[in-house]
């Protein structure tokens, strides 16, 4: 700690050492003030008690009125100065405290030999009042040469003529005392700075954990809005594309004066649009996909399936095997993966047929599509479309595979693993065969 900092440049005063706000010093002081309260009135009551009572060996004169008369300045000091000084962390007060403690302490043991029992009071508030270890030892120091100095001019001025041998007992005594104080004072100025350095790594670590939070939240909700998007990308986006596609196919009937086909189209348009306002609600709703609200994966394959040959006179064929009951999940990321591979054809392939299969194998639940289209050409590199299904799948726990050659088609192959009781034997439950 300072001892506070000078004035600036046109100030009137100085600034008042005070303690930096809710410094450990400062919470300490008001943490455990009550309790230093309670014990110092106590002993301060003794001594007063003592003095009273030891003063019939005395005549009342002047230093047992000297006595009593310390304890009322040692009272009135740390109710004003020690006191509030505490309460504030400002380190004048604290210290001017510990300058009338250590006076008041040292002349009362030298008028009275009662006085001596404030040395009990003197050594543990110098250990609460001093803001570091250096200034406890030497306000320590300076109390017990003080106090001992003061009973050796009493016993001298008193006419006692204390011989060689008594002052090396005084010495020695204060010099217990002394020892005493400063082993108890070291100890707890140790536990306290361990206390201050744990109190700090707290700190730290809420800190970081706050920030740890902050980032999670973070990443979580970048996480939910590529979830989005995603899920965006394989519903909306693609019905969208299909209205548009649908919609130039009608226009081209209705300029080569084909009315009826182009109705046909406008019906389609108006069913795939209905589609995706289904799956708008379904996703603000947070539910799954809508295709799957009222049908097993199955028929909902099956649907998507008729709806792509009726929208793009592709030839779809579907295998559908014993798919069990595979969890809603799994369910949701084969769906999208059937919906993303097929518009992948419509975009690209330039396909006459499509093979969309389902197989139950080895544990696991497999969707294939296989096009008869133009392929893959060497490096082609992966669309947003794949990539989002690749990340769905291994999301899940599965494996994704595409594979193609120029002219000769190209395969899709994804496998989901599936649980327990969606395995050969068990009861598949609703899942559809």
């Amino acid at each position: 700690m300072t001892d506070g900092a000078r004035a600036g440049d046109g100030a009137t005063a100085p600034a008042p050492a005070v303690a930096p706000p809710q410094s450990e010093r400062t919470l300490f002081w008001r943490r455990s003030l009550a309790g230093w309260d309670a014990a110092f009135y106590a002993l301060l009551a003794i001594s007063a008690i003592s003095i009273l009572t030891v003063a019939d060996s005395y005549p009342p004169d002047a230093p047992t009125w000297a006595a009593l008369g310390g304890l009322v300045v040692l009272l009135a000091a740390y109710l004003l100065v020690g006191r509030r000084g505490a309460q504030a962390g400002d380190l004048r007060l604290t210290r001017a405290y510990l300058v009338v403690l250590v006076v008041v302490v040292a002349l009362c043991s030298g008028v009275s030999t009662i006085g001596s029992i404030l040395l009990f009071v003197g050594f543990s508030q110098v250990w609460f009042f001093a803001a570091s270890l250096r200034e406890g030892v030497v306000a320590s120091v300076v109390l017990a040469t003080a106090s001992c100095a003061t009973i050796a001019a009493a016993a001298f001025a008193a006419g006692e003529d204390p011989s060689a041998r008594d002052l090396v007992v005084l010495v020695a005594q204060m010099a217990v005392g002394l020892i005493f104080s400063l082993a108890l004072g070291v100890w707890i100025t140790r536990v306290a700075e361990r206390s201050e350095e744990r109190a700090e790594l707290l700190e730290r670590l809420e800190a970081a954990q706050a920030q740890l939070a902050v980032s999670n939240h973070a990443a979580g909700v970048l996480a939910e809005r590529e979830r989005v998007a995603q899920e965006i990308h394989d519903t909306l986006a693609q019905g969208f594309t299909s209205v548009v596609m649908l919609a130039q196919t009608a226009q081209a009937q209705l300029d080569a004066g084909r009315p009826e086909l182009a109705r046909d189209r406008l019906a389609q348009v108006e069913q795939v649009a209905r589609d995706n306002l289904a799956e708008a609600r379904a996703l603000v709703a947070a539910f799954g996909p809508a295709a799957l609200a009222d049908a097993t994966l199955a028929e909902a394959l099956e649907r998507l399936a008729e709806r792509f040959q009726a929208e793009t006179g592709v030839r779809v064929e579907v295998a559908l095997g014993d798919a069990g009951a595979p969890d809603r999940d799994t369910e949701v990321v084969l769906l999208r993966a059937a919906q993303e591979a097929l518009a992948n054809v419509r975009k690209h392939a330039g396909a006459r047929r499509v093979l969309l299969r389902l197989v139950r194998d080895d544990g696991t639940l497999a969707l294939e599509v296989l096009d008869d289209g133009q392929g893959l050409a060497p490096g082609t590199a992966e669309g947003v479309g794949l990539r989002g299904m690749r990340e769905r799948v291994t999301a899940g726990g599965g494996t994704l595979d595409v594979a193609g050659e120029p002219g000769r088609g190209t395969r899709v192959r994804l496998a989901m693993p599936l649980r327990d009781d969606a395995r050969p034997g068990a009861d598949p439950g609703t899942g559809a065969a």
